[in-house]
């Protein structure tokens, strides 16, 4: 039962993950990375404030050094970077083909896990990740030629591809954080207020960049779409969508998580198709099928190994069961 409702928490997240490129595409030219990021984290964290206001400051007087650091990371990481690198491509290359690039997170997740996690990479894993680099090279037109993108296109697509990787890093630190509460025997923090920390946290460190940006002057003209656009970044794309990630992964496995990643890069092209009129041919189609085999690859493999038996797992010198 835990496990069907962890992948119902992972469906919802990456769900709502995959209209982050959509939102964004509404207020990128707009307004400044770092000014979207900080004003669509605030709405995040007053609705975050009323949903759980007194969990909150209870788990803050009482959290650790160590737990507030990791929380930092993921921060910095999950959101700090992943949306600048995300924002600053989206100024090069289409929503359909970021949506497709974000794909790559499972691929570079599988990486994390064997180097950092030291988890087996096993045939599935190796062939996900494969049809995940071979789905980005045809977009890219390497193994396809005939897209003739700039060197400016390229430049955005890898700018998403960064993107992945500290989403990539983001998952293996949420990881580390869940397993280390684990094997301390403590209850971590609920998910509403894991986001809160984790969203106040990165406004604070976008604010500081946001003021060179002109923010005031900016968001003064960019209208009731603008403004829309940066409250379902904050509340769907961040609040809603970490909740649900963060009550998935407590319940589910890393690759399971990676298996329903799928939802994000199928979301935003059929998004950006519909609600952007962005055309895609078949190359992109092809690549995008491609990125997301990949992922059913990596996370099945992990889903058949959990059901047959629990895991052992040794993170950071501690052992902790995945069920």
């Amino acid at each position: 039962m835990n496990q069907l409702s962890g992948k119902l928490y992972l469906i919802c997240a990456f769900s709502l993950a995959g209209t982050s490129v959509i939102s964004a595409k509404f207020v990128t030219g707009k307004l400044g990375t770092f000014t979207i990021t900080a004003v669509s984290l605030f709405f995040a964290f007053v609705f975050l404030v009323l949903l759980c206001g007194k969990q909150l400051v209870r788990y803050i007087q009482l959290i650790s050094f160590r737990n507030f650091l990791y929380l930092s990371l993921q921060a910095f990481c999950g959101i700090f970077l992943s949306r600048m690198f995300l924002l600053s491509g989206l100024h090069y290359t289409s929503a359909g083909e970021a949506g497709i690039f974000t794909g790559a997170t499972p691929a570079i997740t599988a990486f994390l896990a064997m180097v950092v996690l030291k988890e087996p990479l096993g045939g599935k894993k190796l062939a996900g990740i494969l049809c995940t680099v071979g789905g980005i090279l045809i977009i890219q037109g390497v193994l396809v030629p005939g897209n003739n993108l700039s060197l400016k296109h390229i430049g955005g697509n890898i700018l998403v591809l960064c993107a992945a990787a500290c989403e990539s890093t983001f998952s293996t630190l949420s990881r580390i954080f869940a397993a280390n509460a684990a094997a301390d025997n403590k209850e971590p923090p609920s998910p509403a207020v894991q986001t809160a920390i984790v969203s106040v946290i990165a406004m604070i460190l976008c604010l500081i960049p946001a003021t060179f940006e002109h923010p005031l002057k900016k968001l003064s003209g960019i209208g009731i779409s603008g403004w829309m656009a940066l409250l379902w970044y904050g509340v769907f794309v961040t609040a809603l969508a970490f909740i649900c990630w963060y009550s998935g992964i407590k319940q589910c496995g890393a690759f399971t998580a990676a298996a329903f990643s799928g939802i994000m890069p199928f979301t935003s092209m059929l998004l950006s198709t519909v609600i952007l009129g962005e055309s895609t041919d078949y190359r992109q189609w092809l690549g995008g099928f491609l990125v997301i085999i990949g992922m059913i690859l990596i996370g099945t493999e992990s889903m058949d190994a959990t059901s047959v038996k629990s895991k052992n797992i040794k993170i950071l010198g501690k052992e902790w069961i995945e069920e």
